[in-house]
């Protein structure tokens, strides 16, 4: 006895039977679901053991929740939870007595001038201090340099001797020697900065600068045309003319 076909339940010869998804088809027979179209072993898709073209091949999709009293219990439920959760990390920081602030690329910008102005500032300490301990006080040199000098003493001059006076060369007070002020190159601000400290100056987008001097990285000294103020600077705030 043949064995029936999967779509017309007639009997199917051996000479035009296919055997695929668990069951046996016509040659004919062997078509889409949907448009009918016929396929064969190549490009047919199944799908709940029915045969599909590529076009009509059912497509899996989310299914639709519906907000149940449950569900909306058990999301109720979980906005508590991280309220709870929240509110507890929350006094856990507090107690600490510090708040946590994100490392942002604006932060790191203004710790990164905070410290170079704490360099240069440094580095002004030192070389003042430097200054005052090398030089003696004015007040102390200028007595220094008025003081005469002891008296001579003659009792042990032999007879019919007169006493050599030896002149008393000037003492001259050494200075120390200041550089010529040298005109530093012209610069043009490409942004505006408004000044964060007294020694500072604030610019102005377009302002020229003058007597540009390069102190440390990232800063510089110079004269704004505009104001006529004189001060520090950002250097990256600026470009040579």
């Amino acid at each position: 006895m043949y064995p029936l076909c999967g779509r017309c339940n007639k009997a199917v010869y051996p000479t035009e039977k296919i055997n695929c998804l668990d069951k046996n088809w016509h040659r004919g027979c062997f078509s889409c679901e949907v448009c009918k179209m016929t396929l064969n072993m190549k490009n047919y898709q199944g799908f709940n053991k029915k045969p599909y073209c590529s076009m009509h091949y059912p497509k899996t999709s989310f299914t639709i929740v519906t907000d149940t009293p449950e569900n909306i219990r058990l999301k109720q439920q979980s906005m508590l939870n991280s309220l709870a959760l929240y509110k507890e990390e929350f006094e856990k920081s507090k107690s600490k007595g510090f708040s946590v602030v994100s490392d942002t690329p604006e932060m790191q910008r203004v710790k990164k001038t905070q410290d170079q102005i704490s360099n240069i500032k440094y580095h002004e300490e030192f070389e003042k201090s430097r200054v005052r301990s090398d030089a003696p006080p004015p007040e102390n040199r200028q007595d220094y340099e008025q003081q005469p000098a002891p008296p001579q003493s003659y009792s042990n001059l032999p007879p019919n001797s007169q006493p050599v006076v030896q002149k008393a060369e000037p003492v001259h007070s050494v200075m120390p020697a200041i550089p010529p002020n040298r005109g530093g190159k012209q610069h043009q601000a490409l942004y505006s900065y408004t000044a964060a400290d007294a020694d500072e100056v604030s610019l102005q987008e377009g302002d020229i600068i003058l007597d540009g001097q390069k102190i440390d990285e990232g800063w510089m000294y110079g004269r704004i045309q505009r104001t006529g103020q004189q001060g520090m600077l950002p250097a990256n705030y600026v470009q040579p003319l």
